[in-house]
Formats: structure tokens, C-alpha cells, sequence
């Protein structure tokens, strides 16, 4: 991450923590299709996960689950809803794809949310994912899709970040981003739409 991305993101973490969900039934939604792959005896790493919300809510159903972000501040308020919480067997640090300071696992399943549309490099980041797994481990992942018609956003969205109020973010459609996953080495069993406008698509993908 640039230290203008990660300077957005830490700037803004609370800002974003304290936002209510934007669509709670989309949320709970993606929410009870990753728990049915979830196994108790899983080790799970999540990338990019922001102030801890989704860990929070993941880390009792496995054995071990490692949230990442490689914004500071970010991990600090995750910390901070940890600790309030009491969740055991959740670890947090400052990394992300690419990152020595990665824990090295072996991890079961790998979760990105609300991630792969930001970063500069989705390719190798999806190349790093695939070599944390072991064979037939899972990457679960959901991703805003604004490609397509949805472009028409793209004028809207460099002006507010040229006011410092919205991150970078490719304008991925659901086929790129679903394209771009096979090909990094993974068979995709399950893809829907979390909400389904614009499309947030939501992907199992086990690697092969």
C-alpha cells in the first residue's frame, strides 16, 4: 500500500467505524454464507479488515482467525472492539498481501472483503492469496463491482478523491473480477450478488 493510500485509511478509521451499516441485509447475508464453510478446527486469515467488524463476528466459529490490515489506525480500533468484546483466538496485525510480516500460517481459509477493487495490483495480491492455501484451502471474498454501466460513477468518484474523501478503486464487473480469480489458480464454487445493485459479488473459490 502507498503511503497515500495508507494515509487515507488511517485518516478516516474511525470516521468509517462509527458509520452505521450501509445495507445490514446484504451484510448478514454474506455473513451466513461464509460461516457455512467454516469449520471449528479452521485457521483463517483476513486481508484488509478494516476496523474488525466482520472478525468480530467470524473469529468464534474457528479455532484460529488472524485479521490484517496495513492501516495502523485501523488495527487500533479493531483492538479496541477486541478487547471490548472478548473474543478469544483472534489475533490482529499491520500487513497485508506481500507483506514478511504476514503470519505465515498454513491457513485454511483466506477472506477479502470489500478489498480487491482498491488494490493497484489485484493480480499478484490474488497470486500471494493462492500461495498462503494449501491444496483445495479456500479464498472467500466479496467485492463492489462498478464496471459496466456502473461507470457512469467514475467522474463522481475522482472528485471526491480529489477532495481526500473516497480511496482509489478500480471499476471491476463481476465476470473481470470472477475472470481474474480462476485464473490465479482456482476453481470458483459459489458467486452471487450481496446486494445486487450495484453488485457486490461474492465469491468461494477453492484452489486447485
Amino acid at each position: 500500500m502507498s503511503d497515500a493510500r495508507r494515509d487515507f485509511w488511517n485518516r478516516v478509521a474511525r470516521r468509517c467505524s462509527a458509520m452505521p451499516m450501509r445495507n445490514p441485509v446484504a451484510y448478514e447475508a454474506t455473513l451466513a454464507r461464509v460461516r457455512t464453510y467454516l469449520k471449528p478446527a479452521h485457521s483463517v486469515l483476513e486481508l484488509g479488515c478494516g476496523s474488525g467488524t466482520t472478525a468480530l463476528r467470524l473469529a468464534p466459529h474457528v479455532r484460529q482467525y488472524t485479521a490484517s490490515d496495513r492501516a495502523a489506525e485501523m488495527i487500533s480500533v479493531a483492538r479496541e472492539k477486541c478487547a471490548a468484546a472478548g473474543i478469544e483466538g483472534l489475533d490482529l496485525c499491520t500487513a497485508g498481501c506481500g507483506d514478511d510480516t504476514l503470519p505465515d500460517g498454513p491457513f485454511d481459509v483466506v477472506l477479502a472483503f470489500n478489498l480487491l477493487h482498491l488494490l493497484p495490483d489485484r493480480h499478484a495480491a490474488l497470486g500471494d492469496v493462492h500461495d498462503m492455501l494449501p491444496d483445495q484451502g479456500l479464498f472467500i471474498t466479496k467485492t463492489p463491482c462498478l464496471g459496466g454501466v456502473f461507470s457512469v460513477f467514475r467522474p463522481l468518484v475522482a472528485l471526491l478523491r480529489w477532495a481526500g474523501k473516497a480511496p482509489d478503486i478500480r471499476f471491476l464487473t463481476p465476470e473481470r473480477l470472477e475472470h481474474d480469480i480462476t485464473s490465479a489458480g482456482f476453481e470458483i464454487l459459489e458467486s452471487d450478488d450481496y446486494p445486487k445493485r450495484p453488485p457486490s459479488r461474492f465469491i468461494v473459490a477453492r484452489k486447485l
